[in-house]
């Protein structure tokens, strides 16, 4: 459980054709055997087969070196060449750009004419958009903490104090924070949200000096927009998502935490429950009762399937609403009453009895994704859009403070939706950190991962 594969796939014995084997079988003589001579003809594989070498990427650029003979070549024709590719690979390099103006001088005395610097992300400092977008998409897609890439610049001769670059991190926190705000309001404006917590270790110098923290980042998935929220808060209390959901209205798919529950007595607001979740408890039940878990997890197990199919057949949410309603909701309807059944033969404690009663509790809302075929049946989206979160703990450990926490919250919105929309995150931040210091506040939406053209 711990080291292991985990692998969230249930296949029953009927499945498999296999059969319980029996214990106390009667021992029968075994046949003496008979020996056959088989002849056949076996065709040899043949080079048909071979996929051949791997395709080379056609957009990288092509350096070409022209190998002549040794020999003297003059007074011969070509007639032909032979070509041999490599892909090859060049580490990323620095470079200094200087901005040079010259400056004239106006005809009597009225002034010096010189051009106009840009505008860059961070006003009087050395770093250029490149470099910053590099740093902050290392750190939160790719993972590696900054002393490991202050490690990396100093291969290169380069030599960049951690504050430095912390406080190139706070600049150009502060630059985008506007377009923070902006992807806050698109995805809460949604009717249909996704919700889910993780936790992040803060330290806290103030209130508890050596130690950290236990804060959590709150994830708003948008899967209508594509688009991803990460607020952080410093609980895991009702507080944080009570302020951001307050206006909130339509469908809000989450776990079964408690906290979620006070937004389902709102009369605006559907609670759609994750049929993933409640699966687990059934995984965890089948070394209890394998004979009653396994049946209850063969009927989802229909159900994903017919999502799968839906989702091959690119359904439109009309569509896919018909189809529910057809075919999911009598396996709901039955599945159901067999719930209700094995409850009254159940021990409450047991895992089976957990397992029943977390379905029972919250039945209504795993019915609720058959109201619209735009919902999911599960809450698999947003919980996949925490994982780099996970990957990000395990190096980094922690963050420095409070206000560091905040501004991981705001790339991991950015590059989660980079990621949601097939958007190269380096070259999206580069193009924003370019052109947001001259850009129209009112026109912010369009530098959204989504929206901005590379």
């Amino acid at each position: 459980m711990l080291f292991g594969a985990k692998r969230e796939r249930f296949i029953s014995n009927e499945v498999l054709n296999q059969m319980a084997l029996p214990f106390d079988i009667p021992v029968e003589p075994v046949a003496e055997p008979s020996v056959e001579t088989i002849v056949y003809t076996r065709k040899k594989s043949s080079r048909e087969n071979h996929h051949g070498r791997l395709e080379l990427p056609s957009h990288l650029p092509v350096e070409e070196i022209i190998i002549e003979p040794e020999q003297s070549t003059e007074g011969l024709k070509c007639i032909g060449q032979e070509i041999t590719s490599e892909l090859d690979y060049t580490p990323a390099s620095f470079l200094v750009r200087q901005y040079i103006r010259n400056k004239y001088a106006m005809p009597n005395g009225e002034g010096i004419l010189i051009g106009i610097l840009p505008t860059r992300p961070i006003e009087k400092g050395i770093p250029g958009p490149g470099l910053l977008s590099n740093i902050l998409v290392e750190k939160f897609v790719d993972h590696l903490p900054l002393y490991r890439q202050i490690e990396r610049f100093k291969r290169e001769q380069i030599k960049i104090p951690a504050s430095t670059i912390d406080s190139w991190i706070t600049q150009v926190s502060t630059l985008i924070e506007p377009l923070y705000e902006h992807l806050k309001k698109l995805v809460l404006g949604q009717g249909y949200l996704q919700v889910d917590e993780t936790p992040i270790k803060v330290l806290d110098h103030k209130n508890k000096p050596g130690k950290t923290h236990q804060g959590y980042h709150w994830v708003y998935n948008a899967p209508l927009q594509n688009a991803l929220f990460f607020d952080y808060c410093k609980g895991r209390g009702r507080e944080g998502p009570a302020i951001l959901l307050e206006n909130f209205k339509g469908y809000l798919q989450t776990d079964g935490y408690s906290v979620y529950e006070m937004f389902a007595k709102r009369p605006d607001i559907i609670h759609v429950a994750c049929l993933t979740h409640a699966r687990r408890k059934y995984e965890l039940a089948l070394s209890y009762d394998a004979a009653k878990a396994g049946l209850v997890m063969k009927q989802i197990q229909k159900l994903y399937e017919i999502e799968r199919q839906a989702k091959e057949a690119r359904l439109q949410p009309d569509q896919r609403k018909v189809l529910r309603l057809e075919k999911p909701l009598p396996i709901m309807n039955e599945l159901g009453k067999q719930i209700a059944e094995k409850r009254k033969t159940t021990i409450p404690k047991s895992l089976m009895g957990l397992a029943l009663d977390y379905s029972i509790n919250r039945w209504d809302n795993l019915l609720n994704y058959l109201y619209d075929g735009s919902l999911e049946i599960d809450n698999n989206w947003v919980e996949n859009a925490i994982r780099p979160n996970a990957l990000g703990r395990k190096n980094y450990l922690f963050a420095g403070s409070h206000e560091g926490a905040k501004r991981a919250a705001m790339f991991y919105s950015f590059f989660g939706t980079c990621k949601k929309n097939n958007v190269n995150p380096y070259l999206w931040l580069k193009k924003v950190l370019e052109v947001i210091p001259d850009y129209p506040a009112n026109k912010n939406g369009d530098l959204l991962p989504q929206n901005l053209k590379i």
